[in-house]
């Protein structure tokens, strides 16, 4: 522990602490924009400048670690003014369209503008004139209202190792954009949203499907079928000032209602049936020599990654589509010719914490295992905040209501899939009761649970030990995979038996379409709300949800049937990682 005073109050602080973090201990908020909990600072934007008591000397707080007896002065006029000075600049290379930006009333230098009170700016407006990138049907790049904070670049570079964004140009004229000066359709990006959540501003936002629905929903010769993934349920309160984590289950049920949707379902009885086939996907291999080790399969923004990266790897991912996709074939497939309606004319919309969502369901023809798409679009958390604000809904004092069944009901292990470990602990659930015949005597499998990187536990199958793996955060992927390699180029068993790759950090708790602000803190909230909607759950093994235990025995027979490999499976592509 080092002494520090911050504005003349004497505080005790771990070593190695940076100014900023020191001085929200005692409540005392530095300015920052370029600065980002999950990130390494790095001092871009030079918002968070403090002076060293006695001295004229200004210093970065965002990277300048603590000393003994540092004496810091966060605030006065001389810091106010640098201060309102660095905006000044920034604006003076920002368009001034915050009415028509998406991230109007959340962006963080029109709050800061509006904190600084700047009502003018002294400097001349230049702005880059760089083209709109929307080339990607997930992420959309607006350079004009880039201010090279890097949190973009950061967050694609170090946390997932997926290098789509750099720095071109100096000075001045740096620009941050795809690689090589590509589109981001040709780049390697994954469109898992990383660098939109990070983004402070409008210059990287995910896709926008609200106008498209609006029209289907006003249509009546279109039946409108909606579902909402785990995730969606412990985050979309954030929006309107709920804690994060509450569960809002039942609300977002009734606001879906009210919006206009015929019919309401929930992504997570599609994940108990995901559980069903991967599972029996998995047992299969074990105990009839399949490819292993095996990966799970339900973030698209992870199989884009193997299907451009890891080729030789393919044949180990699982071969179930993910729950948004089940649900959709599910819907189309044996929902709408059981209604009597006719799939043509099922518009079937999804709400997802996850911009990848929207690329996955065109991803190849095997998403249209109805004939038609069949999951039509998708829409954020985000989006789907701004549609509950459009259709004039108090969200906080709504009543509850269910969701519509049979696509409706849940087991505790559908909802966990929102949670790095999530589907993991799902898979053993259900796995170890296909092949004991028992139920796993705990229930509640916390080895995989947590935000370690790479997360290690072993499962007793009946003597057969099956090694389990978690990684959350693409960056965390590589060293896994390339000890998988190692072991299978020296013809020794892989390390692991089954692994769960998640894109995001957290899980998709910490979608690229979830609430902007999220932090480790929250993130820990939103999944703690998932795991107590687990604990809450009459049924907590997908292998007893009755409703598919009635899908199989009505319409596809028994896991990994030919009609179910046909609507539930699909295949992947070796992709060049740049087009």
């Amino acid at each position: 522990m080092v002494n520090v005073t911050i504005n003349g109050k004497a505080i005790q602080v771990p070593e190695g602490t940076s100014i900023l973090n020191a001085a929200k201990m005692i409540d005392v908020k530095i300015p920052t924009l370029c600065h980002n909990p999950d990130l390494p600072a790095w001092a871009s934007c030079g918002i968070c400048i403090v002076r060293i008591e006695g001295t004229s000397k200004m210093i970065r707080a965002c990277c300048t670690a603590v000393t003994e007896g540092l004496k810091v002065i966060t605030h006065d006029p001389e810091i106010v003014q640098a201060r309102r000075t660095v905006l000044e600049l920034i604006l003076s290379n920002h368009p001034n369209d915050c009415l028509q930006c998406v991230r109007n009333g959340q962006c963080e230098l029109q709050s800061l503008a509006a904190e600084f009170a700047l009502r003018t700016v002294r400097f001349t407006k230049i702005l880059k004139q760089q083209p709109i990138d929307d080339s990607n049907d997930a992420i959309v790049l607006d350079r004009d209202k880039c201010i090279n904070c890097g949190r973009c670049v950061e967050a694609c570079q170090l946390m997932q190792n997926v290098w789509a964004l750099e720095y071109t140009g100096r000075g001045d004229k740096t620009v941050i954009g795809p690689v090589a000066g590509v589109t981001l359709a040709d780049s390697p990006c994954v469109r898992c949203g990383q660098c939109a959540v990070h983004c402070p501003t409008g210059a990287i936002a995910s896709s926008h499907s609200n106008r498209k629905l609006w029209d289907r929903l006003g249509n009546p010769e279109i039946t409108t079928v909606v579902q909402m993934a785990p995730a969606v349920r412990v985050a979309i309160g954030e929006e309107f000032g709920l804690e994060p984590g509450t569960i809002s289950t039942k609300k977002i049920y009734t606001a879906l209602r009210r919006i206009g949707f015929d019919y309401v379902f929930d992504t997570n009885f599609a994940a108990d049936l995901t559980i069903m086939e991967e599972g029996t996907e998995l047992v299969n291999r074990i105990t009839k020599g399949g490819t292993m080790p095996m990966f799970t399969s339900c973030c698209p923004g992870w199989v884009d990654y193997a299907e451009k990266n890891y080729h030789d790897l393919l044949p180990n991912l699982s071969t179930a589509k993910s729950p948004q996709q089940m649900m959709g074939a599910v819907i189309k497939n044996y929902w709408a010719p059981r209604m009597g309606l006719d799939p043509a004319k099922v518009f079937s919309v999804s709400i997802m914490p996850c911009t990848a969502k929207k690329y996955e369901s065109r991803r190849d023809e095997s998403m249209n295992s109805s004939g038609y798409s069949d999951v039509d679009t998708s829409l954020t958390t985000r989006e789907f905040a701004h549609l509950i604000r459009q259709a004039g809904i108090d969200f906080d004092h709504l009543e509850e209501s269910e969701a519509d069944t049979p696509l409706g009901p849940y087991s505790g292990a559908g909802t966990i899939f929102g949670a790095t470990g999530g589907v993991m602990e799902a898979a053993v659930r259900t796995a170890y009761a296909l092949v004991t015949g028992k139920e796993l005597g705990n229930i509640e499998y916390k080895p995989v649970r947590g935000f370690d990187s790479v997360k290690e536990a072993e499962v007793d199958l009946n003597g057969k030990k099956l090694r389990l793996a978690v990684v959350h955060q693409l960056g965390n992927v590589d060293p896994v995979v390339q000890r998988i390699r190692e072991a299978i180029a020296k013809g020794e068993p892989a390390p692991y038996d089954f692994i769960e790759v998640m894109a995001c950090r957290g899980g998709c708790i910490g979608g690229g379409g979830q609430p902007y602000g999220v932090n480790d803190e929250i993130r820990l909230k939103r999944a703690a709300g998932l795991y107590k909607d687990d604990e809450d759950s009459e049924i907590r093994v997908s292998h007893k949800n009755p409703m598919i235990t009635e899908i199989y025995k009505n319409y596809y027979g028994e896991p990994n049937s030919e009609k179910a490999h046909h609507q539930l499976h699909t295949h992947y592509t070796e992709r060049p990682l740049y087009k």
